[in-house]
C-alpha cells in the first residue's frame, strides 16, 4: 500500500465518524440530510474510484515521476519549507483550472459529473468521485512535475486539497463571514454542486475562493435562492457503473448520429449540454425541470437495514483490498476488484427494487458464503481459518435466506404504495 492508499485508509474511520456527527446535528435540527440508497451509491462510487486508482497509478503517478526525473527544469528539495508551501498553492490553481475545464470541456465533465449527481448535499456525497477521472486529469499537473516538484511532494499535497474539500460538502454549516472570502467554505461549495441559473458552473477553487474571485467564476449563495442538487441530466438510477458511463454513453450517441465529422469532435470539446443541431432535432431532450421529483425508490426499512448490512460488508473488504494492493499479484487484485464493482452493482439494482436485483443478490451471497468456506481461500489470503471460514458461511447464507422474505416485503410494500 503506497502513501496515499495509507492516508485514505486511515481516514476512512475519521469520514464515517464526522458523517455520524453530520446526522446527529440534523436529527437535533429536525432536517433529513441523508437518504440510505444515495449515501450508500455516493460512498460506493468513492470506493470504485480508490479501486481504479490503485490500476491506475502507472499513469496518474508514474508519467509524473518519469517527468520529474527526465524532464524537470529545476531540482527542488522535499526538506524545503517553501518547495511545500508553493507546490501546495500551485498545486490548487491547477486543480482550480481541472476542475473548471471540467464543467466546461464534456469530455471532462463525463468523468467530473459522477461528483455532481447525488440530489443530496452532505459529506458523504463529497466521497462520490470518478473512476475514470484518471485517464485525463494527470496532464494538468504535469507543470509541477516539469518544475521540478518530487513525486512524494506532489503525491501530499494532492492529499491534502483533496481531504480539505471533505468537510465543505455539508448543509449543517452556514456562513463563516471573511472565512467565505478568502477559502472554499460550505456555502461556496454548495453554491458550485447547485443547479439553479444563479450558480452553474460556478466557484470551482479547492482550498482557496481567491481564484474564482481573481478569474471571474465566483457567485455567491443567495438565501433567497436555496441551491437544488443533483445534475441538469438526472442519473436516476443506483448504478455505479452506469453513473461511470452516462455522459460518456449519451456524448457517444451524438457523436455517432452527428452528420459532420467537424461535429463529431465538437460532442467531445464543447461544453456539456451542447449538441449538434441536426442531432438535437432528430433525437430532443425533455427540458431541464428543477421542480422535477427525486430520484428515491421506495424501499421496506427491512430492505433498507439489509442493504446497509451487506454495503458494511463491502467497505470492509474494500479496505482488505488495499491493503492487499501492495502485495498481491495482479490477477488477484483484478478479480476482487471485479467481485466488488459487480457486487456494488447488484446493491445498486436490490435498492432500486429490482426483481433482477434480488436474484443476483441471491447468487453473489451464495457465492460468497460458500466458496470460502469449501477453498479455504479468500481473494489474496491463501488459507482462511476454519472460524473465519464457518462465521462468513453464517452470514451469506442468512442473507440468502432472508431474500425471499424481503423480495415479497418488497412486493406488498409496493402495492400498498399503489
Amino acid at each position: 500500500m503506497n502513501t496515499q492508499e495509507l492516508i485514505i485508509t486511515w481516514a476512512t474511520p475519521v469520514f464515517f465518524v464526522l458523517i455520524a456527527i453530520e446526522l446527529l446535528v440534523a436529527k437535533l435540527r429536525g432536517r433529513s440530510a441523508y437518504h440510505s440508497s444515495d449515501a450508500i451509491n455516493s460512498i460506493g462510487l468513492g470506493v470504485i474510484s480508490q479501486i481504479v486508482g490503485v490500476f491506475a497509478k502507472v499513469l496518474t503517478l508514474g508519467v509524473y515521476a518519469w517527468c520529474v526525473q527526465h524532464l524537470a527544469l529545476f531540482t527542488l528539495s522535499a526538506s524545503s519549507i517553501w518547495v511545500w508551501g508553493s507546490a501546495l498553492l500551485l498545486y490548487d490553481f491547477l486543480y482550480y483550472w481541472l476542475h473548471r475545464c471540467g464543467h466546461e470541456v464534456n469530455i471532462l465533465w463525463a468523468a467530473h459529473v459522477v461528483h455532481h449527481q447525488s440530489e443530496d448535499y452532505n459529506l458523504s456525497t463529497a466521497l462520490r468521485q470518478t473512476g475514470s477521472g484518471p485517464l485525463l486529469s494527470w496532464l494538468f499537473y504535469l507543470p509541477m512535475a516539469l518544475l521540478g516538484y518530487p513525486l512524494q511532494v506532489f503525491v501530499v499535497v494532492a492529499l491534502i486539497d483533496l481531504l480539505y474539500q471533505f468537510w465543505v460538502h455539508t448543509e449543517m454549516i452556514g456562513r463563516l463571514g471573511w472565512f467565505d472570502r478568502v477559502f472554499c467554505s460550505p456555502s461556496n461549495h454548495r453554491a458550485h454542486h447547485a443547479v439553479n441559473d444563479r450558480y452553474l458552473d460556478r466557484n470551482y477553487g479547492g482550498i482557496l475562493i481567491l481564484w474564482d474571485r481573481l478569474f471571474g467564476s465566483f457567485v455567491e449563495e443567495d438565501d433567497n435562492d436555496p441551491p437544488i442538487y443533483g445534475t441538469r441530466a438526472p442519473l436516476r438510477s443506483w448504478n455505479p457503473l452506469w453513473a461511470n458511463a452516462e455522459v460518456y454513453w449519451a456524448s457517444w450517441k451524438d457523436c455517432w448520429h452527428a452528420r459532420r465529422w467537424r461535429d463529431k469532435l465538437l460532442v467531445w470539446l464543447k461544453p456539456p449540454g451542447w449538441r449538434p443541431a441536426d442531432v438535437a432535432e432528430r433525437y430532443p431532450k425533455p427540458a431541464f425541470d428543477i421542480r422535477r421529483e427525486r430520484f428515491d425508490p421506495p424501499l421496506p426499512r427491512a430492505l433498507v437495514i439489509y442493504g446497509l448490512l451487506q454495503f458494511a460488508f463491502l467497505l470492509a473488504m474494500a479496505t482488505q483490498f488495499l491493503q492487499l494492493a501492495g502485495s498481491a499479484d495482479s490477477s488477484t487484485l483484478l478479480a476482487y476488484a471485479v467481485y466488488l464493482v459487480l457486487s456494488l452493482c447488484v446493491l445498486g439494482a436490490l435498492l432500486e427494487g429490482r426483481r433482477l436485483g434480488f436474484w443476483l443478490e441471491a447468487v453473489r451471497v451464495s457465492a460468497t458464503a460458500i466458496v470460502p468456506l469449501l477453498t479455504g481461500r479468500w481473494f489474496g489470503v491463501a488459507h482462511v481459518a476454519t472460524a473465519i471460514g464457518v462465521g462468513l458461511f453464517a452470514v451469506f447464507a442468512l442473507s440468502a435466506a432472508a431474500l425471499p422474505w424481503l423480495g415479497r416485503t418488497q412486493r406488498g410494500f409496493e402495492r400498498a404504495a399503489l
